[in-house]
């Protein structure tokens, strides 16, 4: 009797909304597609509709980048999921990034599709359909020529020590020290937007992870 009067823990709230969320299911491929799309609006739909039966509220802040040399804007989105019960408690998910086109929809596109992200790694979302989500498939022989990959792969650069910069971006305790690295390898990141975007947009995503981090510091200060 008494566990049933027992409140849930932040976590334990998660959990349960994980379980209830499930999976999404992907939309029918339009023609010109080879892949079946996920749309944002069930992702958010059934998302929020798990979080909300369990307690819990998710908000979004986003840090926005034109990257000149490819038309594109890039958003970075740090949700944060509250308990209702207890709004001191939250659980923080960052470092979720997409990319839009340079025009009028651009900004708004890479904000849906990094909540999106967001979305999915908080709840573990399944994403599959029938005979496509992976998820039955059979493990690699042994001996197998295929190769597995790295979940968060690290990319190099010939001409700049992309590792060098992403330590020393971590390793600024404040917004004056963030603000002279930026400056300091200015034209290296000049130099991986124009050569390497995905060695880029690892240090960038990094960046803005760790620039709101510095923010939330001085806030509560």
């Amino acid at each position: 009797m008494g566990n049933k009067n027992m409140k849930k823990n932040i976590y334990q709230k998660l959990h349960s909304a994980c379980i209830e969320a499930g999976s999404v299911k992907k939309a029918e491929k339009v023609k010109g597609m080879h892949f079946n799309p996920l749309l944002h609006d069930q992702v958010n739909e059934t998302a929020t509709q798990a979080l909300l039966n369990n307690g819990l509220y998710a908000t979004c802040n986003y840090l926005h980048e034109v990257i000149p040399a490819v038309n594109q804007v890039m958003a970075v989105c740090t949700m944060r999921v509250y308990d209702i019960d207890d709004p001191t408690q939250h659980i923080l998910v960052d470092g979720c990034s997409a990319f839009g086109n340079l025009d009028k929809f651009g900004t708004g596109q890479a904000m849906s599709y990094s909540r999106k992200y967001a979305f999915l790694n908080l709840l573990n979302l399944k994403t599959g359909i029938k005979d496509e989500d992976g998820y039955a498939a059979k493990p690699f022989k042994k001996n197998s020529p295929e190769k597995s990959v790295e979940a968060n792969p690290q990319y190099e650069d010939d001409n700049v020590d992309v590792e060098e910069i992403k330590d020393h971006i971590k390793d600024c305790k404040t917004i004056e020290q963030f603000n002279l690295v930026r400056d300091k390898y200015k034209d290296q990141i000049q130099y991986l937007i124009k050569n390497n975007l995905r060695a880029y947009r690892q240090v960038s995503d990094i960046a803005g992870t760790h620039k709101i981090k510095l923010d939330n510091n001085n806030a509560q200060q």
